[in-house]
């Protein structure tokens, strides 16, 4: 049983920063950010293969957002830079212990229970 719990959501103004944790007691082989705007579906970011700490990121969110994990905490982060007004959504952390797709929501398992993140122009 894998349990996560987010935190650092907030307000900010377009153009800053913010960075969001992702606490998680328990193993798994990947943890992934998802997030979901208002009235739209749930997309995702990126995950982090926690073993060796390899990447991938959704082809819309490169650039501008970086998964790390401080495993001595057993913590994974999203940092964000340059938000935009449309990077307003609830972000989720989710975790899974199976091999293959990593960024489709439907093959997680774990997840908690979101931070909100509102970003005004």
């Amino acid at each position: 049983q894998v349990q996560l719990v987010e935190s650092g959501g907030g307000s900010v103004q377009a153009g800053g920063s913010l960075r969001l944790s992702c606490a998680r007691s328990g193993y798994s082989l990947y943890v992934a950010w998802f997030r979901q705007p208002p009235g739209k579906g749930r997309e995702g970011i990126g995950a982090i293969v926690t073993p060796n700490g390899n990447t991938i990121y959704a082809d819309p969110m490169k650039g501008r957002f970086t998964i790390s994990q401080d495993n001595a905490k057993n913590t994974v982060y999203l940092q964000m830079n340059s938000l935009k007004p449309e990077d307003t959504a609830m972000y989720y952390c989710a975790a899974k212990h199976s091999l293959g797709s990593t960024l489709s929501e439907y093959v997680y398992t774990y997840w908690g229970q979101g931070t909100q993140v509102t970003v005004s122009s």
